[in-house]
């Protein structure tokens, strides 16, 4: 899996730091930001539904 944030249409709304703080954070601007752009396994889970819950659509998972 791949994961990737587009902050230029992140909102701030931090669903994906909450859902899987592993693999993001905020900046100091509270935009996205991706720890971890290959998770290991265990991870894919929480950072698929970090996309799903994403209310701008910022976050993309790559199979």
């Amino acid at each position: 899996m791949r994961v990737t944030a587009d902050r230029t249409v992140c909102v701030g709304a931090g669903l994906c730091a909450l859902t899987a703080p592993e693999v993001f954070d905020q900046d100091d601007d509270g935009l996205v930001t991706v720890l971890v752009p290959d998770p290991a396994a265990p991870l894919h889970r929480a950072a698929r539904e970090a996309g799903r819950q994403c209310p701008s659509g910022a976050i993309r998972t790559i199979e």
